[in-house]
């Protein structure tokens, strides 16, 4: 009998303990529960109102599934009505929340200000994003690729996108572009040509297209400073636009996943995201040192957004996207309106391969020149301090991390040495190949963990495509 008291205060006390922790963890959740938190509301947000994809489907896939501890114990809310998403530990722990503003997507609120978000001006064509291109006499898909969305594919290229070893694990699209014809595409169940996925990392890419229309516009040049004051910048004055779509700003950023770190704290801590970055101390001169950083695409956003004037964050979007027929492209913000040009833009496989097609015809696009003459050849060149891995103008020039640095993985595949990339974290990967004319676009959820590199699929189109 005793013991049993024993036994039942020891539980009470545990009990209370575990009250007062949950309590203390709901009044101030760490950094790192927040992380998850807005995360989590950020994708199912941007999933449920670009993507129109169930809820409850895209927090068991896309946010629990790839197998994070603490994801697996996220649980969300959607008010459709008020186009709100909140997510947290259990469902009340770490005060996510995300909302959808009409035509720019979703966008994290890491202060809770949900008045003051609303009442952002992103710029005067907020809202209006009516399909630019109504094609050859068509708008209702008639016309052929790229113009409209009418494709003939090849039987045996589309078997070989079936092969799921090829494909790979989490693949949701492929879509394979021949001589300016989609030639070849595979959608995973739930997914189609319809269906806006997100490119991480190879939004980073479509900035480095703006910045290029910006400066055939004559309203940026790659030499000229990127803003820090001459007085205080230490050191940072120095560094030009050219830098920064060079990845060799200088500017310290942690790009480490996982934990919180500069990449992860930006994304999902701060709603001044290019502040953020900006503010970073200078950790090598400018223009000598190469480290990937996403800081460096949102401090070129908003670089963009206050050369474009008052279009703001619609620039993209009238000014690119419309004239390329991109109908589902839609480059998020973060909460003060800054395009999130690091990680967040959804677009259709199709329309992510229009880009890619674009860049392949140097930036022409039907008889139209929308980026200087030798604009793309520089965003392809190297930068020496990559050991050839990255180029000028935010895209990388190998398909996956080398084995053995400063070798090429993609020749061990005869992928030609004139293709470049963009690529995404969770596997996303556009291959731009120009001796060969062939743009590949691979779209999915798969981890690094899985192991999966896209060089044997681009052997194996590269084989077919001869």
């Amino acid at each position: 009998m005793r013991l049993f008291k024993i036994l039942r205060r020891l539980a009470a006390a545990f009990a209370l303990l575990l009250l007062a922790c949950t309590f203390a963890l709901w009044v101030r959740p760490p950094d790192l529960l927040r992380v998850g938190a807005n995360y989590s509301a950020k994708i199912v947000c941007s999933n449920v109102f670009l993507a129109a994809r169930d809820p409850d489907e895209v927090l068991r896939t896309d946010v629990q599934a790839p197998g994070v501890g603490l994801l697996r114990l996220m649980r969300v809310s959607v008010d459709r009505e008020r186009r709100v998403v909140r997510a947290g530990l259990l469902g009340f722990i770490g005060d996510g929340l995300a909302i959808e503003r009409p035509g720019n997507g979703c966008t994290v609120l890491p202060d809770g200000k949900l008045d003051v978000a609303r009442r952002v001006r992103l710029g005067s064509a907020a809202g209006d994003r009516t399909p630019a291109i109504v094609a050859a006499g068509s708008a209702d898909g008639a016309a052929d690729w790229p113009i409209g969305n009418a494709v003939a594919t090849d039987a045996a290229l589309d078997r070989l996108l079936a092969d799921d070893a090829l494909a790979g694990p989490g693949i949701r699209a492929i879509v394979v572009v021949h001589h300016g014809r989609i030639v070849a595409e595979r959608y995973a169940a739930g997914f189609s040509a319809a269906t806006p996925l997100l490119g991480w990392s190879m939004t980073k890419s479509v900035v480095a297209g703006l910045v290029g229309v910006l400066v055939k516009e004559g309203r940026l040049a790659l030499d000229q400073s990127a803003g820090w004051p001459a007085v205080s910048g230490a050191g940072r004055e120095r560094i030009r636009i050219a830098d920064l779509l060079a990845m060799s700003s200088g500017l310290r950023f942690n790009e480490a996943y996982g934990a919180v770190s500069d990449i992860t704290r930006m994304l999902y801590l701060e709603p001044d995201m290019a502040g953020f970055a900006r503010a970073q101390p200078l950790a090598h001169p400018a223009g000598e040192f190469w480290s990937y950083s996403s800081g460096t695409a949102n401090i070129l956003s908003r670089i963009v957004q206050d050369a474009a004037g008052r279009l703001g964050a619609e620039y993209p979007a009238e000014k690119l996207f419309r004239p390329l027929g991109m109908t589902s492209a839609t480059m998020e913000t973060d909460e003060y309106g800054t395009l999130v040009g690091s990680s967040y833009m959804y677009a259709t496989a199709r329309d992510w391969a229009r880009y890619g097609q674009f860049l392949l015809q140097e930036g022409v696009w039907r008889g139209q020149e929308l980026l200087p003459r030798g604009y793309v050849g520089m965003m392809a060149s190297p930068v020496a301090a990559s050991q050839g891995q990255y180029g000028h103008g935010l895209v990388w020039l190998w398909g996956s991390d080398s084995a053995v640095p400063g070798q090429n993985p993609d020749l061990a595949f005869g992928i030609p040495p004139d293709t470049f990339w963009m690529e995404g974290h969770d596997g996303q990967s556009t291959a731009i190949i120009r001796s060969r004319q062939l743009v590949i676009v691979r779209l999915g959820l798969t981890p690094f963990r899985d192991g999966y590199s896209p060089q044997p699929l681009m052997k194996a189109i590269l084989e077919a495509t001869r």
